[in-house]
């Protein structure tokens, strides 16, 4: 299965995203589906993430401001970033997870905020 990642872009302080990740197949099959960053000269991080279904996994460093989602009839999960910082600044991927399978990740979308 294969994950399109869009939706970044560039956005001052405090104002919002949607990130979306469409899967070209059922996003049924995930026992994690989510998003991961990677700013420069650092490690790729969890952001936020579908755990077994409909259990979620946030980092603390954006829980209430980010909000992860999912449209399955669509085959695509949502990242909502509010109240964005300019530390949130990263290139964006989307990442899923099937049993007996390597992850699939996505191109990655860059998001840049500003001061």
């Amino acid at each position: 299965v294969q994950l399109q990642a869009s939706g970044g872009g560039l956005v001052q302080a405090g104002g919002s995203l949607r990130l979306s990740c469409t899967a070209s197949g059922s996003i049924f099959s995930f026992i994690e589906l989510g998003w991961y960053r990677q700013a420069p000269g650092k490690q790729r991080d969890l952001v936020a993430a579908f755990i077994s279904g409909s259990s979620t996994n946030y980092a603390n460093s954006v829980k209430g401001r980010f909000t992860i989602s999912r449209d399955n009839a669509k085959d695509t999960v949502y990242l909502q970033m509010n109240s964005l910082k300019p530390e949130d600044t990263a290139v964006y991927y989307c990442k899923g997870t099937q049993y007996y399978r390597a992850p699939s990740w996505g191109q990655g979308t860059q998001v840049t905020v500003s001061s």
